[in-house]
């Protein structure tokens, strides 16, 4: 039964995120989490808060403003006090210059009461430093931008 709430929630969330209105998906977060995503590029770094978070989503919808992720399988283990999610998925989105862009990843994600209190982020780095470096060289400054970290 929990485990059915939790595969919603995780559903939700990333429905949330392909709409771009990731209120949702924030409010689902705890205020102290830890958000990975691995490079040294603008969408790298880790975050500590919901507040960086926040600007972290901005950036994203700026710079790949019609993302979408498409959810292939989730696997959730543990009870409702420390419980571990993988997000296997697909994203597809136009870059802000009008480039497509499609990429593999996962979500390995921790949860304590309901509450995600970890997400580390796994994709092909390769593919997203591409685009960014694409959208950097047609002057999209942000894509070239420092990570967002606290």
């Amino acid at each position: 039964m929990y485990h059915t709430f939790v595969r919603r929630k995780l559903v939700q969330a990333f429905e949330g995120l392909g709409s771009d209105t990731f209120a949702e998906s924030l409010a689902g977060m705890d205020p102290k989490l830890e958000h990975f995503f691995g490079g040294a590029h603008a969408l790298g770094g880790t975050r500590h808060s919901t507040v960086a978070m926040r600007s972290w989503f901005e950036r994203v919808y700026r710079l790949l403003p019609d993302l979408r992720f498409t959810v292939k399988r989730i696997a959730i283990s543990g009870g409702p006090w420390n419980t571990t999610a993988t997000v296997e998925w697909r994203s597809t989105a136009t870059s802000a210059t009008g480039d497509p862009y499609v990429n593999d990843g996962v979500h390995v994600v921790r949860l304590r009461l309901g509450k995600i209190v970890s997400m580390h982020v796994y994709l092909d780095t390769e593919v997203l430093d591409h685009i960014l470096r694409v959208m950097a060289d047609k002057r999209i400054a942000e894509a070239a931008a420092r990570p967002i970290e606290d």
